[in-house]
């Protein structure tokens, strides 16, 4: 296969900028595409070229396929990488840039189909002797359905969407009267992120541990494991912490999951980077959960650990390389990392869109911030509201905590609520130091980690909060009674971006 010379991103935030990072170390030219909502996104002015592709709404922009081609056709990239989230698992997607002579940076339509589809991977991994949490094997048709299903399996159950991950379209049902109404957010949620509200189900399992294992396969028939991501601190079936190696692993445990988890990426003739995800029982017994056949979100701390460009093993293999490495290689220290969000713990975790009037991120050794985001850009409440990965090497676990707390220290974001106080929280909270915490510890731990006042303490906080608001109110009206309104206003977003696309010299 000829070399890539062109990489259009199919994506938005953070993840497109990390992507385009690697693909200019490579001397490879970028092409970012973005909604009207984007236009003054980090991803679109960081990229060699930029093309609009629709109104906000991602269901009319970053889920069009046809007009994400378009924009490559007009560009002239020979090649797609689809991120994570959006079309990153759609394998019509896949199909129709092989059509356009596009080569997609991911795996064949084929292994997506078989493993893309939750379900679909689930009755594979069945066939190939893997052991999966109970549950079925095809989408439920009605709410009815699923009410029969799980009134033989028993409560708690868990409804998924069958065509995506990262938590959209999860409910978590304890009781048959709140099934009709999980069951319609759960199918919304999908049909949303992954443009298929398809929705199955599974047994609870009551305090397991989430523990996700990297693979990596050529097109030449090689396939190895990176070892595994801890990606048990969650918030509504969201990671929010993970890290690497997991605390609750030993080298015998690492070594069988890790075989599984090759074994069944095999099965399917997969290629490119993936993670197989499990979950782990208090009897240290290991469960197929699912396989996500793209790049994940947490995939910094397997970079640490093993010094690894991820993204440039993708490029290769999607060039027809083979793997870099043929055996899987130990973890060398251990990674954090954290995903800092614009949403307000205190208010039930709302999304906090608005402009970031200020931003200082951390920096020092071991230290990386992904990020999406900088000061003066208007973080929009259309989509996710996560505006960083915030990741740390130590060469012990304990020396990453408190680097990570350092860390978090430091990070400053004003104009905006964030989750960091929530993050610093998580660290310092007795359960996550001794490294043997479940998917229900963040909910177990929820008023711990808001940090939640006295009750003689909430009157003060309120006036402090008024008076803050009351003074950044005056500190504007008096810019603008001395400056006049322009000199307020930044002059990327006074001159503004009318034309559908644009390309720097």
């Amino acid at each position: 296969m000829a070399r890539i010379q062109k990489v259009l991103v199919a994506n938005r935030g953070e993840i497109a900028v990390r992507v385009m990072r690697t693909c200019k170390e490579l001397g490879i030219k970028t092409v970012a595409v973005y909604s009207e909502a984007d236009r003054t996104a980090l991803h679109a002015r960081f990229a060699d070229e930029a093309y609009c592709i629709g109104p906000a709404p991602s269901r009319q922009s970053y889920l069009v396929a046809e007009n994400i081609l378009a924009a490559a056709k007009q560009s002239g990239a020979d090649a797609i990488h689809p991120g994570y989230g959006f079309l990153s698992e759609n394998a019509s997607f896949v199909r129709a840039c092989e059509k356009a002579g596009v080569t997609f940076v991911g795996p064949p339509a084929s292994a997506m189909d078989s493993m893309g589809e939750k379900t679909r991977a689930r009755a594979n991994m069945m066939k190939a002797g893997v052991p999966v949490v109970p549950g079925t094997t095809e989408p439920f048709t009605s709410a009815d359905e699923a009410k029969a299903y799980a009134k033989k399996i028993g409560y708690p159950v868990m409804l998924k969407a069958a065509g995506g991950g990262g938590g959209k379209g999860m409910r978590r049902v304890d009781r048959e009267d709140d099934l009709d109404s999980a069951w319609r957010t759960a199918r919304s949620e999908a049909m949303s992120a992954f443009g298929n509200d398809s929705v199955y189900m599974e047994k609870f399992l009551d305090q397991p541990h989430h523990v996700e294992i990297q693979v990596f396969a050529d097109t030449h028939g090689n396939c190895i494991h990176l070892n595994e991501r801890e990606c048990s601190a969650q918030r509504r079936n969201q990671k929010v912490v993970e890290e690497t190696p997991s605390p609750i692993l030993t080298p015998q445990m690492r070594a069988a999951m890790g075989e599984v988890a090759v074994k069944a990426a095999k099965a399917v003739g997969y290629v490119g980077a993936g993670t197989v995800e499990f979950l782990v029982d208090a009897s240290r017994n290991f469960y197929f959960l699912e396989m996500n056949t793209r790049l994940q979100v947490e995939h910094p701390v397997t970079e640490w650990v093993t010094g690894i460009d991820l993204v440039a093993w993708q490029l290769h293999v999607a060039q027809g390389g083979v793997l870099p490495l043929l055996e899987p290689i130990p973890p060398r220290g251990h990674s954090i990392e954290v995903r800092v969000y614009a949403e307000d713990p205190a208010t039930n975790f709302m999304p906090s869109p608005g402009t970031i009037e200020a931003l200082r991120t951390p920096s020092g050794p071991f230290m990386r911030d992904d990020s999406g985001v900088y000061a003066g850009y208007t973080v929009p409440n259309t989509y996710d509201p996560m505006i960083s990965k915030l990741s740390v090497w130590g060469p012990t676990r304990a020396e990453a905590i408190r680097r990570m707390q350092r860390a978090l220290d430091e990070y400053i974001v004003k104009g905006i609520t964030t989750n960091i106080a929530y993050l610093k929280g998580i660290l310092a909270h007795p359960e996550f130091q001794r490294g043997d915490y479940d998917t229900g510890f963040l909910g177990r731990a929820h008023a711990t980690l808001l940090g939640e006042a006295k009750p003689e303490l909430t009157r003060v906080a309120m006036i402090a909060a008024a008076l803050r608001a009351h003074q950044r109110a005056e500190a504007k009206a008096k810019l603008h009674a001395t400056t006049g309104p322009v000199a307020a206003t930044s002059g990327w977003r006074t001159a503004g971006r009318r034309a559908a696309s644009w390309k720097r010299s």
